[in-house]
């Protein structure tokens, strides 16, 4: 599909006076940085394991996206993850006008909900991706194109949240002139991206651009200055074409949770230890060889009247106290990665999140937030 444009600039303009946001002459939240020029200054995407300011998260609220009958079900599970996140920072829920009602219903208090046109729930994707200076005075949101997975499914109003999330949390908006989703990257903060080649050079994404000339977008724009490619995605993954967050996650400097898979029938076999290999032989940005830490579970099941074949147990969210973790519903195989993350994060509440109806829909918790980088 090929949805018309307008320019951020007039988007932004329009929506904000529909939503009647209570930006002009009205404070901001608290954990909001002053909108400034970011003046030239250089500016890298942190890790997701440094403090937070702020969690964004979008109201899934049309079933013609494709949740028809699963919509409220997908809702409860949005609902759910934003309120374990809230527990230790704060939510801001981005709905459709006319949706707030309903989310704040659903959500409760400890979730702020505010309304700004929306198509669906993946934030990750379709936010700003944040960026801070080294200082860590200042935030950037850079505001990637998105393009429905590759022209997958309507995005004429996702392709916006950028706009309304920089303004709505007073961040400068960077516009990056490339197709990208924030889930097909991951950074250690510290110079290096991981990404898959699978889905960075879908010619669904960005037909135009060369490998290298992706690279060198990527590494400018996250202020990095390696990109390790991994070759892979999970098999049957074609909604995102192969997500990083949905094989592998950073636990922190040069340590990895990554998918593998011991079954030789599995078709993740081979593909996970593909990406082993590559890994095994690389070194960060820093020069540091990679510890990998192995996930083998990854349960596949009905549901709907498919088979999901793309949960995953990286695609999860860290914040300060917690760790919000994706479950299936297959008890056995929740039970095993929940142990597993109760040992990788020592100290912290370990929260199963349901999650088996957006894996259904593609994803999982990872995929529906987006981490705003506390600022000092």
């Amino acid at each position: 599909m090929h949805l018309p444009r307008m320019s951020r600039r007039g988007f932004g303009a329009a929506a904000l006076a529909a939503a009647a946001y209570p930006l002009v002459g009205a404070a901001v939240p608290a954990f909001a940085a002053d909108a400034q020029t970011s003046g030239g200054e250089l500016h890298h995407a942190p890790a997701e394991w440094e403090p937070h300011s702020a969690c964004v998260m979008a109201w899934p609220w049309d079933r013609t996206v494709g949740w028809g009958g699963l919509l409220t079900d997908v809702q409860g599970e949005i609902a759910g993850i934003a309120r374990a996140i809230a527990r230790f920072e704060p939510v801001v829920m981005f709905a459709e006008p006319g949706q707030a009602a309903q989310a704040r219903a659903r959500c409760g208090s400890s979730v702020t909900v505010t309304e700004y046109p929306v198509n669906d729930c993946w934030a990750r994707d379709t936010g700003p991706v944040f960026a801070v200076n080294d200082a860590k005075t200042h935030s950037v949101g850079l505001d990637f194109r998105f393009n429905g997975w590759g022209e997958k499914y309507p995005y004429d109003k996702d392709d916006f949240l950028p706009v309304g999330a920089c303004a709505y949390l007073g961040v400068t908006r960077r516009p990056v002139d490339m197709v990208l989703e924030g889930g097909s990257v991951i950074t250690d903060g510290q110079g290096t991206l991981i990404t898959t080649e699978e889905c960075l050079l879908n010619p669904n994404r960005n037909p135009g651009m060369t490998r290298a000339q992706i690279e060198a977008t990527l590494l400018a724009a996250y202020g990095a200055s390696k990109v390790i490619w991994l070759p892979y995605g999970l098999a049957g993954d074609d909604i995102t074409n192969g997500h990083v967050d949905l094989v592998a996650a950073y636990l922190g400097p040069a340590r990895l949770l990554l998918h593998t898979q011991p079954d030789p029938a599995n078709p993740n076999h081979d593909r996970m230890a593909a990406n082993k290999a590559v890994l095994t032989a690389a070194t960060d940005a820093s020069g540091r060889p990679f510890q990998l830490v192995e996930m083998h579970h990854q349960p596949q099941f009905r549901h709907n009247g498919l088979t999901v074949r793309t949960f995953s147990y990286t695609n999860y969210y860290e914040t300060t106290g917690n760790v919000v973790v994706p479950t299936s519903g297959e008890a056995a195989a929740d039970s095993a990665a929940l142990a597993q993350f109760a040992a990788l994060f020592p100290g912290r509440q370990v929260v199963g999140a349901p999650a088996r109806n957006l894996a259904w829909g593609g994803g999982g918790v990872h995929c529906v937030t987006q981490h705003v980088p506390r600022l000092r």
